[in-house]
């Protein structure tokens, strides 16, 4: 059964809506590069296949604003106007890249795209000014053509020439005084088609071409250029042909790239017929089959999907843990049915293969980091030229993985601690090179994998943060009265930029100073279960690490578990530890940290259960008053007028239907560093 026209176009809106966010960080990565090489011309290329895609699928979805503005951009892009006015194409493209961006916005959210003056005007003024007379002269007699390649196509091209093949861009315009611009297009297509290969072509079909005056397509074809020039001149149809070599990169990363594809091709043939192996290997098709090959085994899937499936496994693994339950009871009541082993063994089977599937629904999950890192050298690129400085980001560990969810999640947070390290971590250049530094600041955005948990640190080579005039700001504030000042150490001090309408900026300019960035950053890391660390020197630089969970659907906290006496409980400074082998362990009491109250109705207990329990680094010991078992569970989230503590993170079902609480390790940790110093955690 077909789906109506609409459920059709909103399919496509989705998907042109994802394509396009990659085309615009494409355009602003292209952007950046062009400031430190003007005349590059693959970025410039790149930059022009990018808006002419864009152009091309805004138009399909019924986006016209968008669609016209991205074709007079393509009006700029010309290689004159790029050589004569290189310095310029910058600016240009990442302008276009944020008009582009909030036209997007607004179209996603139903509203009126805004009218982009400032790109329209920096469009006028370089198509208005005049070329140098060079440029002017040598443009004239060549005919106007994009040649705008997809990236496929651009492949296609360049395993063409990596072949051996001639591969030509030819342009052809279409006589003025033909009537039938259909007619015309399909005759042209047909010469084409007769004189070799055709890679791409654009337009693409006869409707399109009835409004088209230029054919433009690449050509692979081993006939000479004169003769092609004869062929492609036809009479009352062409009235101007351009014909040149199409440009390839040439360089050791395409070689290592042909011989890939010939390597996946080899493989492909194979698979399908064993004894053509060798014929494979001298097809001259077998490279694009194997391109080909490549591209569809990659499928865009929507999160909320992935998400049903997952909750689909968690309700799996809930029925597993109930058909546990039953095989227990049944093998009390029965311990010697035959029955018992098969079932056992069925269980077993079961248990394995739910396993994989839970690991392989969280592996589709997992995204490298890098989709997040490549934004930010566009935001300090503008942050530095808003606030006068000169700053380069270095970015390490772009291949950590970590949840979808949680990297769009980390995204906001690691926005502000950017800009705030910039806007008034950094110094200014004069002020860095009084005090030995040089004149460039750096800030550095890194990420590993610490255990169960992913860590981001933003760090800067900045002027630090100094905690005597964070303490003097916060009780001019009003946010310590002056004793709790005097009482905090500086850790604690430093832990005060998290609060709420406090800021270390001097001024509050348009960038930050408010202070409700940080307290952003503390909100959105508890609500994903995880933590955030600030360390500073006066002088050297701030650091700030965000610690969070690799996965909201897996959590793995428990270390060990072991049974002590009260002798073996020793206090150190108001604390109670325990020495389990060669570590010191904080203890942890859930009713000194809040109003619960234990189920222990024993008034002195001879042994205790003590939970070892590792979050990142950290380990405390939480004590128990008895264990029920071991089972594996799936987390639920809890509205918050249900639960309002912070002590607990969701709850699950037991095998026999029983609501159980999870705790919130890292709400633990919290209250014990608010409670005591975690000097005792190994």
């Amino acid at each position: 059964m077909s789906r109506p026209p609409e459920d059709r176009g909103g399919e496509l809106r989705a998907l042109f809506f994802e394509s396009a966010n990659e085309l615009l960080q494409s355009l602003n990565e292209a952007g950046l590069e062009l400031e430190s090489r003007p005349a590059d011309q693959e970025v410039i290329r790149r930059v022009r296949r990018a808006v002419h895609t864009l152009k091309g699928d805004s138009a399909a979805c019924g986006f016209h604003r968008l669609s016209e503005l991205a074709h007079e951009l393509e009006d700029v892009l010309t290689p004159q106007i790029a050589q004569a006015r290189a310095a310029d194409l910058a600016e240009l493209v990442l302008t276009a890249a944020d008009s582009f961006g909030a036209m997007l916005t607004a179209y996603q959210r139903k509203a009126e795209p805004p009218a982009a003056e400032a790109l329209h005007a920096m469009i006028r003024k370089l198509l208005q000014e005049p070329a140098s007379p060079k440029s002017t002269a040598s443009a004239a007699p060549s005919l106007p053509a994009q040649f705008a390649w997809t990236e496929y196509e651009q492949l296609m091209i360049s395993e063409a020439v990596h072949r051996g093949e001639t591969v030509y861009n030819v342009a052809l315009r279409i006589d003025p005084n033909s009537l039938m611009r259909a007619a015309a297009f399909q005759l042209i297509r047909n010469v084409l088609h007769g004189s070799g290969t055709v890679i791409a072509l654009r337009p693409e079909d006869n409707v399109t071409a009835a409004t088209v005056e230029i054919v433009e397509a690449a050509l692979a074809s081993s006939q000479p250029e004169k003769r092609l020039l004869q062929r492609c001149r036809i009479p009352s149809i062409v009235s101007d042909v351009r014909l040149e070599r199409a440009a390839t990169a040439e360089t050791p990363e395409h070689e290592l790239l042909g011989d890939l594809l010939e390597a996946q091709a080899a493989k492909f043939v194979a698979g399908a017929a064993e004894t053509a192996e060798s014929g494979a290997a001298s097809n001259p098709s077998t490279s694009g089959s194997a391109a080909a090959a490549i591209a569809e085994s990659t499928l865009r899937v929507d999160a909320a999907r992935i998400d049903a499936v997952m909750n689909l496994v968690g309700e799996l693994i809930i029925g597993k843990s109930m058909l546990n339950r039953t095989l227990i009871e049944f093998d009390k009541q029965h311990a010697r049915d035959p029955l018992r082993s098969k079932l056992a063994d069925a269980m077993a089977f079961q248990a394995r293969i739910l396993d994989e599937l839970h690991k392989c629904v969280l592996k589709i999950r997992m995204v490298p980091v890098e989709q997040l890192f490549r934004r930010f050298p566009r935001i300090v690129r503008d942050v530095a030229k808003q606030c006068g400085k000169d700053v380069a980001l270095n970015l390490s560990g772009q291949n950590t993985d970590l949840d979808k969810g949680i990297l769009d999640a980390l995204s906001e947070p690691l926005m502000h601690l950017v800009r705030n390290s910039v806007d008034h971590g950094i110094e200014p250049a004069d002020e860095r090179l009084t005090a030995g530094k040089p004149a460039r600041g750096t800030v550095y955005l890194n990420a590993y994998h610490q255990g169960t948990q992913v860590v981001i640190e933003v760090r800067d080579d900045g002027r630090g943060i100094d905690p005597a005039i964070l303490r003097t700001q916060a009780v001019e504030k009003g946010i310590l009265k002056p004793e709790e000042g005097k009482r905090l150490t500086d850790q604690e001090t430093l832990n005060l930029i998290f609060e709420s309408g406090f800021s270390t900026a001097s001024e509050v300019t348009e960038v930050s100073g408010r202070g409700i960035g940080m307290d952003v950053v503390r909100t959105v890391l508890d609500r994903l279960k995880g933590t955030v660390h600030v360390s500073s020197k006066k002088g050297r630089g701030t650091t700030i690490q965000l610690r969070a969970p690799l996965t909201l659907a897996s959590i793995q906290t428990v270390v060990e578990i072991t049974r002590i006496t009260d002798p073996e409980i020793h206090r150190i400074d108001q604390r109670e530890v325990l020495r389990l082998r060669d570590q010191i362990l904080t203890l942890v009491r859930l009713e000194h940290l809040s109003r619960l109250r234990s189920i222990d109705t024993e008034p002195v207990r001879k042994k205790h259960f003590v939970i070892v329990i590792g979050a990142a680094e950290k380990r405390f010991g939480l004590l128990v008053d008895s264990l029920v078992g071991e089972e594996e569970l799936v987390i639920k989230a809890l509205p918050d007028e249900i639960v309002s503590s912070d002590l607990v993170s969701g709850a699950s079902i037991l095998g026999d239907g029983t609501v159980v609480l999870i705790l919130n390790v890292p709400a633990v940790l919290s209250r014990l560093s608010r409670a005591t110093q975690l000097g005792a955690i190994a």
